[in-house]
């Protein structure tokens, strides 16, 4: 274990990632109220909102009474997600209290990227450079690319670590095009395909060929290796995560109603806790969040540690 970062960083996507898939409509407050819980657990970063079309994403259409209505704590960097030009121009009306950067977003899985965005991969790349022109606009810097479904996709099948690798040096090479330095790569586990070797081949691959690149891994839990391929991130050295509270979340264009969500961020913390990796974050504090945030959706949620609570003796 001498790789472990000796600290890791979290974004915490459950208000994002987590309402954005819910059945039912989340009440504006109950996301204000899960968002303030979450900002006094010691999380340094947030993922508040998605500035999505309602029309596709119909929990996100009250993203900007979110936004507006929380109140931000001191040393909390809150973020949003978007897609285009619109979405970036909404999250732009709240720029003294979100951080705003850009993505290039690519699809390891050319399947997947018809499903999703009904492009191909290479039609996907052109939209990204009308991507980084508009941020471009608004004087918003491009910092990382995003590599959706890097470990393997529900309708295209198994994707190598070659595969994901040529598909991040294709985005590497339209940002240097254009003149974006990208610092960080998101490898994004959308529909639950990685395991602990992928993992470490992926990490592998991308180290060796962008050793500059600083890696986050979002991973997901779908079929019950999520923790195990944060810990294998971690014995990598791997020091960038995301996460959702109580598990909440999920790719809604997976293909998998039902499916447990995001890794859970108090098992993420409980993990480094054991490990000896420091993540800022009061554990007990972050439990009460994620109880809220089971009693907001009103069904369980698929953290374990939730279940059970820490270790302790009778």
């Amino acid at each position: 274990m001498t790789d472990l970062p000796q600290r890791i960083e979290i974004t915490e996507e459950g208000p994002r990632e987590g309402f954005q898939i819910e059945p039912g409509p989340i009440p504006t407050a109950d996301k204000i109220a899960l968002i303030e819980a979450l900002s006094d657990t010691g999380l340094r970063r947030i993922q508040a909102a998605s500035f999505v079309s309602p029309k596709i994403v119909p929990g996100w259409a009250d993203a900007e009474a979110v936004v507006g209505g929380f109140s931000p704590r001191a040393g909390v960097d809150y973020t949003a997600l978007w897609f285009n030009a619109a979405g970036l121009r909404r999250a732009l009306a709240f720029k003294d209290r979100l951080s705003i950067f850009g993505s290039v977003t690519v699809t390891a899985s050319e399947a997947f990227t018809r499903r999703n965005l009904n492009r191909t991969q290479a039609e996907q790349l052109v939209a990204q450079r009308a991507n980084i022109a508009a941020h471009r606009e608004h004087g918003v810097a491009m910092e990382r690319v995003s590599v959706q479904a890097a470990f393997g996709c529900n309708f295209g099948g198994e994707v190598s670590a070659a595969q994901a690798l040529a598909v991040l040096g294709d985005a590497m090479a339209l940002a240097d095009d254009e003149g974006c330095a990208i610092r960080r790569v998101t490898l994004a586990d959308s529909m639950g395909w990685a395991t602990p070797l992928r993992v470490e081949r992926l990490v592998g691959a991308v180290r060796a060929r962008f050793p500059e690149l600083a890696i986050t891994l979002h991973l997901h839990d779908t079929r019950g290796l999520g923790i195990a391929c944060a810990a294998a991130g971690l014995r990598l050295g791997v020091a960038r995560y995301d996460a959702a509270v109580a598990g909440l979340g999920g790719c809604p264009f997976a293909g998998q109603p039902g499916a447990p969500g995001n890794i859970a961020t108090e098992e993420l913390v409980f993990l480094c806790e054991e490990m000896g990796v420091a993540t800022g974050v009061d554990l007990p504090a972050l439990l009460e969040a994620a109880r809220l945030a089971e009693r907001i959706v009103g069904h369980p949620c698929p953290s374990n540690l939730l279940r059970s609570g820490v270790r302790r003796v009778a």
